[in-house]
């Protein structure tokens, strides 16, 4: 760790540079929240006219009645994935270099999942019955549908936003506190309710560090529950390409495939924007590059065994879905397997890639391109050539459908340019308490760590 932090710097400079995303925002920020603003606000309008006309404006079409709404569904579940997940897993392995990239990890879950759980209702046709999707009790047990996947898909998410948020906001308790005591005027009335009188006691310590464990453990097994659940939604049809049993642990991997990645690409923005150079070091792109490695590894895996069980099987129906995709959609396929697979696992091997983080930005970014890519791939073609010939028919995302997905990118990365204004974006406290822990006290000729620990 100590390749993590600055030589010695006092208390107050080490508040100062992890606050340093706090301070007064400049031009530049107002800048960047008004372009993004304004292309979720044109978004707003391409689905507003959707409702009032109908879904003919959009590409969608018998048998392609599930489009890019779902796509985009599906990726931006995969990217929430990652962020608390690998977060929970680091705290409880106790792995000291996970401090700084946690509340960047665990942010962009809650916004991911936030803009993945607006898709269902967008792609309802009929939005203004979305409270179908709710589990409620009703006299006449018209609606809910049980067996429907939209249930499925609202139940997950509103468990797991439920779990991420209550994850992120535990963990940021003590740094609130921290802010609070530092600022003035309505920040200072904001993080004096957020943090909820955190005086930093022993005994506040002691049940924060026993919650935020507990959280860990909890939040694991509903992160996979969400991404088997969705994987479930195209797994238990009888469509061709997607009737599989291997599709929930593929759908998985693949989400912390492209969660990882995106954790990688906002740690980089991150480091660059707030120059937090001394705290996101080489050290933990590397550690985040092996972790990267071993999940290409076994995406690679999973989708060569899909892939080796249609061909081997060869069942008509399934290896004409394959072929129809392998055959027009050929730069798409080689762009995923490229971006997702062959570069990914070449690269990340060597140490001088993983420290590069020019390279690393690349890499993540190509990898999360691959995995729109793997998205799509999954639904249209397989959606485009079902099991009756007569019906076979292509599909084009219309200007509505584009619109809407630029404008979620767009409100994601708004969503984060405002969190990271407001709240700090290192877990200030973590970082803090390893430094106490690395401290050096001295007794006799002997120099003993402050607090003794398994690490």
């Amino acid at each position: 760790m100590s390749e993590q932090l600055a030589p010695i710097k006092s208390a107050k400079q080490l508040n100062d540079e992890m606050l340093s995303s706090t301070r007064t925002p400049t031009w530049r920020w107002y800048a960047l929240a008004g372009i993004l603003g304004a292309i979720v606000a044109w978004g707003a309008y391409a689905f507003f006219y959707m409702v009032t006309s109908d879904m003919s404006c959009t590409g969608l079409c018998r048998p392609v009645m599930w489009g890019i709404f779902i796509v985009n569904f599906v990726f931006w579940v995969g990217l929430s994935h990652s962020g608390t997940m690998v977060s929970s897993i680091l705290r409880l392995s106790e792995a000291n270099w996970r401090r700084p990239i946690l509340r960047a990890a665990e942010a962009m879950t809650v916004f991911t999942i936030t803009v993945a759980g607006l898709f269902p209702i967008i792609h309802l046709g009929r939005n203004w019955v979305f409270y179908y999707l709710m589990p409620y009790p009703n006299q006449r047990e018209l609606w809910p549908n049980f067996r429907s996947a939209l249930l499925w898909d609202a139940t997950a998410i509103t468990t797991y936003i439920t779990g991420s948020t209550l994850f992120l906001y535990l963990g940021m308790l003590p740094d609130l506190a921290v802010a609070r005591d530092r600022a003035v005027g309505w920040r200072r009335t904001l993080y004096t309710v957020l943090a909820m009188g955190w005086r930093g006691t022993a005994r506040e310590w002691l049940i924060y560090h026993k919650a935020s464990t507990l959280m860990a453990a909890l939040v694991i097994p509903v992160a996979v529950s969400v991404h088997s659940i969705v994987a479930w939604d195209f797994a238990v049809t009888v469509v061709p390409g997607w009737h599989s049993t291997i599709f929930p642990p593929y759908f998985v991997i693949g989400a912390i495939h492209s969660g990882v990645a995106a954790v990688i690409t906002l740690m980089i923005i991150i480091r660059k924007v707030f120059h937090l150079e001394g705290y996101l070091t080489p050290l933990h792109f590397d550690n985040m590059g092996k972790l990267q490695l071993v999940i290409a590894l076994l995406w690679s895996y999973a989708y060569f065994v899909e892939v080796q069980t249609t061909w081997y099987a060869h069942e008509p129906i399934e290896w004409e879905t394959f072929s129809f995709m392998s055959s027009h959609y050929t730069g798409p396929l080689l762009t995923m397997i490229i971006g997702c697979s062959i570069l990914p696992v070449a690269l990340l091997c060597f140490k001088a890639v993983r420290r590069c983080i020019p390279a690393m930005l690349g890499l993540t970014l190509l990898i999360n391109v691959g995995m729109f890519i793997e998205r799509y791939l999954i639904i249209i073609p397989s959606l485009s050539h079902k099991n009756m010939p007569y019906v076979w028919r292509g599909y084009t995302p219309g200007w509505v459908e584009l619109s809407i997905t630029v404008a979620a990118f767009a409100g994601f990365a708004l969503l984060y340019t405002v969190f990271s204004k407001v709240f700090p974006m290192v877990a200030l406290t973590d970082v803090r308490e390893l430094e106490a822990r690395e401290a050096e006290v001295k007794f006799g000729r002997a120099k003993l760590t402050a607090i003794a620990g398994d690490d």
